[in-house]
């Protein structure tokens, strides 16, 4: 699969996007993810007193995989962290299976999201004098 953080396509969706269902799933993974994350003090030490946020969860057509984007809001460091969400992956699918009323928990894949950082990078270049000259004679 390939994915370019939340503004892009994931593979697997059709042209007319993610299905009701998929969007339903999908966002209730991403509430019982974020609620683990906030309360939850994992035993890993890379995990120990780290902050992630959920951003976002896309959902696969037939509800198998979740591709989860998470950030540290004001780090850049989340792709660090990546190999310890993955160990600690069957804890979450455990408790994601006690919260969710699914046949199956889809498997959790994590992925950083980089929206905020580039969103940051655009508006830094946007703010650069020979930039601002260019779009005042624009106008």
């Amino acid at each position: 699969m390939s994915e370019s953080g939340p503004a892009g396509k994931l593979a697997g969706h059709s042209a007319s996007g993610p299905s009701q269902r998929q969007l339903r799933v999908a966002e209730e993974v991403r509430r019982v993810l974020a609620e683990i994350f906030a309360r939850t003090e994992f035993r890993d030490p890379d995990l120990a007193d780290v902050r992630i946020t959920v951003t976002e969860v896309r959902i696969s057509p037939d509800l198998k995989h979740a591709t989860v984007f998470v950030a540290r809001l004001g780090r850049s460091d989340v792709a660090e962290l990546l190999p310890a969400l993955k160990r600690v992956t069957p804890f979450l699918r455990t408790r994601l299976s006690h919260a969710l009323r699914l046949r199956g928990v889809p498997d959790l894949h994590f992925q950083p999201d980089t929206a905020l950082d580039y969103a940051m990078e655009v508006d830094t270049m946007l703010r650069q004098p020979e930039v601002q000259r260019d779009l005042k004679d624009e106008d």
